[in-house]
């Protein structure tokens, strides 16, 4: 697979694999076909995982731990504090005070079994908490190796410009796909992209839907997050669908899959935006990966454009979006 630079240093895979799903929020999990997929994707240069602590919560780190010993050097490895979860899985809340950081810090090490993090991302902004005393507290774990590069995860322009001018930021990932297109008219992206930091896009599948595989949310597991998510419920799950099949008959078109074209979509945003589409089974991996030598004309790129224009996906993207985009 081709390598994309996040920020001035950090390369990475031109696709990450997105490791939550394996966890939680997607129905049971099946930690030996998770930890194949992990393999399958270094087998195919897919080296950029991500995972954080509140997933599972804790237990997702610890499955990537599991999955990449004896292998550390092929990884780069990105993780997230920030969302504070008891291990009963109960929320705390979002927390970015310099002491939390540093503890959290030290779980994630001991959890993944690594000596340093290479890519450390604030998971949300913490209204009570200075984002400059929270990326101050990063940048001492930079300092002190056990962080080679600092991110932030769903905050505005102000916050992102505040935690560059506080130490470098490597990465901003924030939600983008063909039905989730805030970022190009928020500021966001043309903020990013003023100060040369990359751009990691996380469900760039609209969290399953763009691939044309999801009926309705009977279909989903029990305990699957999207059986309330605003997106696939009632008539925005309707009108959402038939926005879906009109780009799936332009995959059929071109010979391949809904989720190809709509990996390919975001690719070709740019060399500075690197997609992370999360999956726990290995064929769905191997789909996605063929997405790297997609390439849409101009035509096909206008059509998706109109088909899915900025701010016409029904519904928001969460049931409660007060801890995004800010």
């Amino acid at each position: 697979m081709r390598t994309r630079q996040l920020g001035s240093s950090l390369t990475v895979s031109a696709q990450g694999l997105g490791c939550m799903g394996m966890s939680e929020f997607y129905g049971p999990g099946d930690d030996a076909e998770s930890i194949a997929t992990i393999h399958r994707a270094l087998d195919l240069g897919v080296t950029f995982l991500d995972t954080a602590d509140m997933y599972g919560p804790f237990t997702n780190e610890r499955l990537v731990g599991r999955a990449i010993a004896g292998q550390r050097d092929q990884v780069v490895l990105a993780t997230k504090f920030g969302n504070e979860r008891a291990p009963d899985g109960t929320r705390i809340g979002v927390n970015g005070r310099p002491d939390y950081v540093r503890r959290a810090c030290d779980a994630s090490l001991e959890r993944l079994g690594v000596d340093h993090i290479d890519l450390y991302y604030q998971h949300r902004v913490d209204p009570d908490t200075p984002i400059e005393e929270t990326v101050g507290a990063m940048a001492e774990l930079v300092a002190s190796g056990k962080v080679r590069h600092l991110g932030l995860s769903e905050a505005a322009p102000d916050t992102i410009r505040r935690a560059q001018a506080t130490h470098p930021i490597a990465a901003l990932q924030t939600e983008w796909s063909l039905w989730t297109r805030d970022v190009e008219t928020n500021g966001v992206l043309a903020t990013v992209r003023e100060l040369g930091i990359g751009f990691v896009a996380y469900s760039p599948l609209g969290r399953g839907f763009l691939t044309a595989a999801i009926p309705g949310t009977d279909a989903l597991a029990e305990g699957d997050f999207r059986r309330h998510n605003p997106r696939f419920v009632g008539e925005n799950l309707e009108r959402n669908r038939a926005r879906v099949e009109a780009a799936t008959a332009l995959a059929a078109a071109k010979g391949i899959s809904p989720a190809q074209l709509a990996l390919a979509w975001v690719l070709g945003r740019g060399e500075d935006v690197v997609p992370i589409p999360g999956t726990k089974r290995r064929r769905y991996l191997e789909e996605n990966v063929a997405a790297d030598d997609v390439r849409l004309t101009d035509e096909e790129r206008s059509r998706l454009d109109e088909i899915f224009a900025p701010g016409t996906t029904a519904g928001d993207r969460y049931a409660d979006m007060a801890p995004v985009n800010r």
